[in-house]
C-alpha cells in the first residue's frame, strides 16, 4: 500500500485500544471499543515464554496486572489467571486480538522486543501471514525494522522516536540520540516516523521528509494544534471528533 493514501496517515489510531476504566488498555474489550468507533488501533506485543504473542506495553506485569514479575516468564497457560487492573479481562494474545478486529479496522503494532534476538519479529510475521487486514509496525528499535524490511518489506514499517526524556527505549545514550536525529533511518527504512507529540515540530523530522504519526494526543485541543505538524496521530483519554461530528 501506497504510504500516502494509506490509512496509517489519515485515520485517528486508538492508543492501546479505546481503553477507559471499565476496559483496560490492550484489552481485548478495549479493542472491541476501538472496533465498535470506527476507529484504527494501535498496540504492543511482546513474546513470553513458550513463543507466544501478547499483547502488553511493560515489561513488567506489576502496574497492570495483580501479579509481580514478567511478561517474557509467562507461559499462554498462565494467561486466564492473571487479570487487567481488578478486571475479568485477561492479557489476550495476538491471534485473540486478530481473530476479534478481523480486519473491520487497521491495526499498528508496536513491536517491544528485548535482547538482540529476531524471534518476535520472526513470528509476528508468521502470524500475520494468515491475517487478511490492514497493518503496520513501528519500533523504537530501528534494528527490528531492519529485520522486516529485509524479511517482509511489503510490511508498512514506523520508526518511532522522542527526546528520550524518559525511558522509552532501553538503549545506550549514544544510540538514543541517534534515534531522536532519526539518523538510523537507513537502517531501517520507515515508511513513516511515529513522533512524540511534546517534541514537535523539530528540525530532525522536518528533515526525514517521511510521513509523520505524532503520538500520543491526549485532548481534542491538543489534536487540533498539533495537526499542523503531522499527517495524523495516536489518541487516548478521549475520542476524536469525526468529520461529520466537526461540521455540525
Amino acid at each position: 500500500m501506497e504510504i500516502k493514501s494509506s490509512w496509517v496517515v489519515n485515520k485517528p489510531i486508538a492508543h492501546r485500544g479505546l481503553h477507559n476504566f471499565d476496559y483496560p488498555e490492550n484489552s481485548l474489550p478495549a479493542f472491541k471499543n476501538a472496533v465498535d468507533n470506527g476507529f484504527a488501533i494501535e498496540l504492543d506485543v511482546r513474546l513470553i515464554d513458550d513463543n507466544n504473542i501478547v499483547t502488553f506495553f511493560d515489561d513488567k506485569l506489576s502496574r497492570m496486572t495483580n501479579r509481580d514479575g514478567y511478561v517474557a516468564n509467562l507461559k499462554v497457560t498462565d494467561l486466564d489467571n492473571i487479570k487487567l487492573k481488578k478486571t475479568e479481562y485477561s492479557i489476550p494474545t495476538l491471534e485473540q486480538v486478530l481473530e476479534l478486529v478481523n480486519g473491520k479496522v487497521p491495526i499498528l503494532i508496536d513491536v517491544k522486543k528485548l535482547g538482540h534476538s529476531f524471534v518476535l519479529e520472526k513470528e509476528l510475521i508468521d502470524i500475520l501471514k494468515g491475517y487478511n487486514g490492514d497493518y503496520a509496525v513501528e519500533s523504537f528499535d530501528p534494528y527490528s525494522l531492519q529485520y522486516f524490511y529485509d524479511s517482509a518489506p511489503q510490511i508498512l514499517r514506523g520508526q518511532l522516536s522522542s527526546f528520550f526524556h524518559h525511558a522509552d527505549f532501553d538503549t545506550s545514550r549514544h544510540d538514543k540520540r541517534l534515534i531522536k536525529r532519526l539518523k538510523f533511518n537507513d537502517v531501517s527504512h520507515p515508511d513513516f516516523v511515529a513522533y512524540k507529540v511534546t517534541n514537535l515540530p523539530n528540525k530532525f523530522v522536518k528533515n526525514a521528509g517521511l510521513p509523520v504519526v505524532a503520538w500520543t494526543v491526549k485532548s481534542e485541543l491538543q489534536a487540533q494544534k498539533v495537526q499542523s505538524v503531522c499527517d495524523n496521530y495516536m489518541f487516548e483519554g478521549f475520542v476524536p471528533k469525526t468529520a461529520e461530528q466537526k461540521a455540525e
